[in-house]
């Protein structure tokens, strides 16, 4: 299995979790096509985390990337930035702009 991870990506984690959701357990062709047709700003920043997968899998484990799968796509939560904005009659909010860590792992299918 060879992964890829990119951390501290500025995209909420729930909605980098819908787009990884939609490549779980698919071939990798099939994962791109998906991604290259999906609307969500995440869908880009997915597809880069499975490029480097897949990069790492042809250079580092002299894999083929034409048998290759999606083992796992999942996003956890990094570190949020705090920030407040003015308000009226003198109050602030509270504005959080949270972090992500986009992991993808990708391994080839197993004959059985």
């Amino acid at each position: 299995m060879v992964n890829a991870t990119a951390k501290y990506v500025r995209v909420s984690p729930r909605k980098a979790g819908d787009v990884a959701r939609l490549i779980r357990g698919k071939k990798v062709a099939e994962a791109k096509a998906i991604l290259s047709l999906s609307p969500r700003a995440a869908a880009k920043l997915v597809g880069k985390v499975l490029d480097s997968a897949v990069a790492n899998a042809e250079n580092n484990h002299e894999l083929d990337a034409d048998d290759l799968y999606v083992v796992q796509a999942y996003v956890n939560g990094g570190p949020t930035l705090k920030r407040f904005r003015p308000r009226a009659m003198g109050r602030a909010s509270r504005i959080r702009k949270r972090t992500s860590h986009i992991t993808v792992s990708v391994d080839e299918k197993k004959e059985s």
